[in-house]
């Protein structure tokens, strides 16, 4: 074989690669769990929010105690509400409302996610929780994992009491580039670029890590840290990207809220 012959193989070959890639990488990035819960655990009840773009989600929601402020929660790309329930313990055991978002695609919701998919879905929790009664500055956003993306975007958009960011993504290609280096930046379609928008959050911010985490790695938390040097930050020894449903995890989530005016 002509080395023009293998070069134009090759050629070929990586152009097919990357059309894949491109096509089908939200079905990686957003694995959708295909179980999903019923019915709400104790505690929660079952409400719907409403997307500008005419979708009608599934969400838990559990009232404040008085005096208690209420967190609007993002949970991780391959989590669910249930999962969201484990990760936001401590905040209910402190008397916290909760509001838990599901994302369209995910849960049984209609439509496909993506990055702007889930600024909507985020969107219309606010205006589920606005329709309540609910004033923004009495609401904390938290988002885990890829939920940081819409966390971090609504905190931009809205003047809440506080952003909280745990196993944060700097963005999404700064995570996809690290795990794999041969992948374009400019191939990846959902950028979730938090680095970017943090100084223009309003809101006091909060950054949680685990200092063992593999899939979004610690130097994300740096970059973070770099775009938003007032941000209180605390690295958890030996944790992974399971942080969100660990102990330490919910303890310095608690600590920090109850130190909030």
């Amino acid at each position: 074989m002509s080395f023009a012959r293998l070069g134009l193989l090759i050629l070929v070959f990586v152009v097919a690669a990357a059309a894949l890639l491109y096509t089908q990488q939200r079905r990686m990035i957003f694995p959708a769990p295909a179980q999903y819960p019923q019915a709400p655990p104790p505690g929660f009840r079952l409400v719907h929010t409403q997307t500008d773009d005419g979708l009608r989600l599934i969400a838990f929601y559990r009232a404040a105690q008085p005096g208690q402020r209420t967190i609007l929660f993002f949970h991780g790309n391959g989590d669910n509400l249930l999962g969201a329930v484990q990760a936001t313990r401590g905040f209910a055991a402190k008397g916290n409302g909760l509001l838990l978002a599901e994302y369209r695609g995910y849960g049984g919701n209609p439509g496909s996610p993506s990055e702007e998919g889930l600024y909507r879905d985020g969107a219309a929790a606010m205006r589920w929780l606005a329709a309540e009664g609910m004033a923004e500055r009495d609401v904390v956003v938290v988002g885990n994992s890829i939920g940081s993306g819409p966390a971090t975007e609504i905190a931009l958009r809205h003047d809440v009491a506080a952003l909280m960011l745990v196993s944060g993504l700097s963005s999404l290609p700064d995570v996809v580039v690290e795990a794999i280096p041969f992948v374009p930046r400019w191939l990846i379609r959902d950028r979730f670029d938090n680095g970017a928008k943090l100084a223009r959050v309003k809101a006091p911010v909060f950054l949680l890590h685990g200092d063992a985490d593999t899939l979004v790695t610690p130097a994300n938390l740096e970059r973070l840290r770099a775009a938003r040097p007032d941000a209180t930050v605390v690295r958890i020894a030996g944790v992974g990207h399971e942080l969100a449903y660990t102990a330490p995890a919910q303890a310095q989530l608690s600590r920090w809220m109850d130190g909030l005016r």
